[in-house]
């Protein structure tokens, strides 16, 4: 369990390295800042992430899911703002990071083959 923890955390930070690379606005400082970046973004995620989408529900259902983009966003603006060799510059930034980050999510855990459960 804590072998698969450590490998999620290893492949968000290098999921945020690639976003950074991609999306203008989107900086990180290198691997160190992705994987204390990483691990913020995941503390962030579990706590006010949380409480922000139950709150949100009603909205995320209405506009289906897609407030769940820039719930993510903010929370990423959010951890821009409290770290160094982490920044976001901008909402739109944000938003297109917080897609990208998704989908660079999804493909890194696809290659190196994580299953769930």
């Amino acid at each position: 369990m804590l072998r698969r923890l450590i490998l999620g955390w290893l492949v968000s930070a290098a999921a945020l390295l690639i976003v950074a690379h991609v999306v203008p606005g989107f900086y990180v400082a290198g691997f160190k800042a992705a994987l204390i970046a990483a691990l913020v973004i995941g503390l962030i995620n579990a706590t006010v992430g949380v409480f922000l989408k139950v709150v949100t529900a009603p909205l995320s259902i209405l506009t289906l899911g897609g407030f769940l983009l820039v719930i993510n966003a903010l929370m990423l603006m959010f951890a821009s703002s409290v770290l160094r060799g982490f920044q976001v510059r901008g909402f739109v930034a944000a938003l297109i990071g917080a897609i990208a980050l998704a989908v660079a999510n999804m493909a890194l855990r696809w290659l190196i083959g994580g299953k769930k459960g």
